[in-house]
């Protein structure tokens, strides 16, 4: 019988350093961690419950409504066979959770009951992003996908009413889509889309109408760029500041950087963040700016100076997502993360409680006193094989 112990296969020394550095790290309980069975690939704030509770899209094809404060699970909606890769609430009343899915699916349930509805086909590669808004009293869905499109549905009858594509600049898989807050109106959306190219393109829809929104140079007004390129590489998240009346766009990079582009200059890069490795999430707040990705951590920085105020280390892989808590005021109170390892953990956004505790995973990541004596009690080869010859006499 074959045995299934990784240690009994050949690793290189790099991969065998890492799996036992996570399995080290894997038990901490920074960030308060709530531990599900597979990894979390999304998360959107629960509307009904926004400081406490968050929707999560898991690889095992499920998504679960949970309560941070007590770690249960509130209900589970099923459907999809394959990983669930980005979530959106909407609908009458608010009261629908959409999954996109690995199926080339884009899945929907009734929010309180988690009874399945109105399924979306047309995609034919991954749903990577979605997003819901309505127009002219229509509620509707956007959906992007690894199959370099852009869909754009009729929430009541599943009706595709749109498909877009740049026609100009070759677009690859859409990563991420946000609707402006500033310039979409009740008989108008625009929002902006990125993907794994580095430019951002911007769009107009209506139920019967849809174009490709260009931009011009803050220093040449006359001249007209059809996408925003302020990034090297893929673009993850695209985030509109609903802190500031400008509500300029923040994005998060694979090239290793969260960057705000400001509305006031026509979307080119005012402050630059480096993060350092893929950039996955990023948020904002009236005080810090908050980014994670690949390297596992969660970087809180100071807005007001662009420095980097602390490092949360909790996560022992890649963090996928990044929620804001708000309380019923809509103030951002804390900030939610989730990640391949599987956790959904909560950190605060008050400065004394966040000073608090970056103090307590300082301390945590100190040796203890016990093993400090016993490794400096330890004795080396060499003096082992002379007390054994010794022990002979």
């Amino acid at each position: 019988m074959q045995s299934a112990d990784r240690d009994h296969f050949f690793e290189t020394d790099a991969v065998q350093a890492s799996r036992q550095r996570k399995a080290a790290k894997a038990s901490n309980k920074n960030g308060e961690p709530v531990i599900m069975k597979s990894k979390i690939l999304a998360a959107i704030p629960d509307p009904d419950a926004p400081l406490t509770s968050v929707f999560i899209a898991e690889s095992a094809g499920a998504v679960r409504r949970i309560n941070l404060e007590t770690s249960e699970t509130k209900a589970t909606y099923r459907g999809p066979k394959a990983p669930v890769t980005c979530l959106a609430t909407g609908g009458q009343d608010n009261k629908m959770v959409f999954a996109g899915s690995w199926d080339k699916d884009i899945w929907s349930w009734d929010m309180k009951t988690a009874k399945p509805g109105r399924k979306f086909s047309g995609h034919t590669d991954f749903v990577k992003t979605i997003i819901c808004a309505t127009v002219s009293g229509k509620h509707i869905l956007i959906s992007g996908g690894a199959d370099k499109k852009i869909f754009v549905w009729d929430v009541e009858s599943g009706k595709r009413l749109h498909t877009l594509q740049d026609p100009t600049t070759t677009m690859l898989a859409v990563q991420h889509l946000a609707i402006d807050p500033v310039l979409s109106d009740p008989t108008t959306v625009v929002f902006a889309s990125a993907g794994s190219d580095p430019h951002i393109r911007r769009w107009k829809i209506t139920p019967d109408s849809y174009e490709q929104l260009p931009e011009s140079f803050s220093d040449r007004p006359d001249a007209e760029r059809l996408t925003i390129q302020e990034h090297e590489t893929s673009i993850y998240r695209l985030v509109f500041d609903q802190m500031s009346e400008d509500a300029d766009l923040w994005t998060a990079s694979a090239d290793g950087t969260a960057k705000c582009l400001a509305r006031s200059r026509n979307f080119v890069a005012d402050d630059t963040l480096t993060h350092g490795d893929y950039v996955r999430g990023v948020l904002v707040t009236d005080q810090w700016v908050i980014t994670a990705g690949r390297d596992e951590n969660v970087k809180v920085w100071d807005r007001s100076s662009g420095k980097l105020y602390c490092t949360l280390v909790g996560h022992y892989e890649e963090v996928t997502d990044l929620v804001l808590l708000q309380d019923t005021d809509g103030a951002p109170r804390k900030v939610c993360s989730v990640s391949i390892d599987g956790t959904v953990r909560t950190w605060p956004l008050g400065k004394p409680e966040l000073d608090e505790v970056v103090v307590k995973i300082q301390k945590a990541a100190e040796p203890k006193k016990e093993e400090e004596e016993k490794d400096g009690n330890a004795l080396t080869a060499e003096e082992e094989a002379e007390l054994a010859e010794l022990m002979d006499d």
